[in-house]
C-alpha cells in the first residue's frame, strides 16, 4: 500500500496495491498488517457502512460525531467517483478550519483517512456513486452533527447548488460552531511515515 500525507497532518491517502490480469483486479482495501508494516497503526474498526447517491451533485456533509463516540472514518469509492473532503475542527490546532480534499473513484481505488476531530463531506461526480467507510466507533445518533458545507471555503468543483439532505441544509457555519474537539498534538503515525 502506499500511504501519502496531505496538507492536513493525520489526514492521509491510502492506496492499496492492485492485481489484475485480463479478468480484472483484486485489491486488499485493508489490511492492519501491511499498514503497520507501513508505519501505520490506526484505530480498530468496529463498523462499516456503505452509501449510494443517485444524482450528480450530491453533497453529504460536513458530518461528525462528537465524543465519546467520536469517529475515525477511511473512506473508499466502491462504484462512480466522488470529491472527499476532511476539515480540522479540533480547537487549539494550527490548522483549525482548514481543509484538504481528494477525488475517490472506482478507477483509482485510493482511501482517505479521516481522524477523529475532522469533518467529513464529499460530492459527487457521477451517477450512482457508492461510498463505502469503516469507522472507528458506532453510529451515536445523539453524538451525530454538521457543519454547513458552504461556511469554509471549500472548492466542491459544483456548477450547480448542491443536493443536500435537510439536515446538512440547515447545518450551523464554522463561526457560529462551537467544536467538542480538542487538540491533543501531532499524531503519534506522522513521525514514523
Amino acid at each position: 500500500m502506499q500511504i501519502q500525507k496531505t496538507s492536513l497532518p493525520g489526514v492521509l491517502i491510502i492506496v492499496p496495491s492492485r492485481f489484475g490480469d485480463e479478468r480484472g483486479f483484486f485489491s486488499e482495501s485493508w489490511s492492519r498488517r501491511t499498514l503497520h508494516e507501513a508505519g501505520l497503526d490506526l484505530p480498530e474498526f468496529v463498523q462499516d457502512n456503505h452509501s449510494l447517491s443517485s444524482a450528480v451533485g450530491t453533497l453529504r456533509g460536513l458530518h461528525f460525531q462528537s465524543p465519546p463516540h467520536a469517529q475515525g472514518k477511511l473512506v473508499r469509492c466502491g462504484r462512480g467517483r466522488l470529491f472527499d473532503v476532511a476539515v480540522d475542527i479540533r480547537k487549539g490546532s494550527p490548522t483549525y478550519g482548514k481543509w484538504t480534499g481528494c477525488e475517490l473513484s472506482f478507477e483509482n481505488g485510493c482511501q482517505l483517512w479521516v481522524p477523529a476531530g475532522f469533518l467529513h463531506g464529499f460530492v459527487t461526480r457521477e451517477p450512482d456513486t457508492e461510498i463505502l467507510y469503516k469507522c472507528t466507533d458506532h453510529y451515536a445518533p445523539d453524538c451525530d452533527g454538521a457543519v454547513a458545507w458552504d461556511s469554509i471555503g471549500i472548492d466542491w468543483g459544483l456548477t450547480d447548488p448542491p443536493i443536500l439532505s435537510a439536515k446538512d441544509a440547515r447545518a450551523p457555519a464554522l463561526n457560529e460552531f462551537d467544536s467538542p474537539f480538542t487538540y491533543q498534538g501531532p499524531f503519534d503515525y506522522e513521525a514514523r511515515l
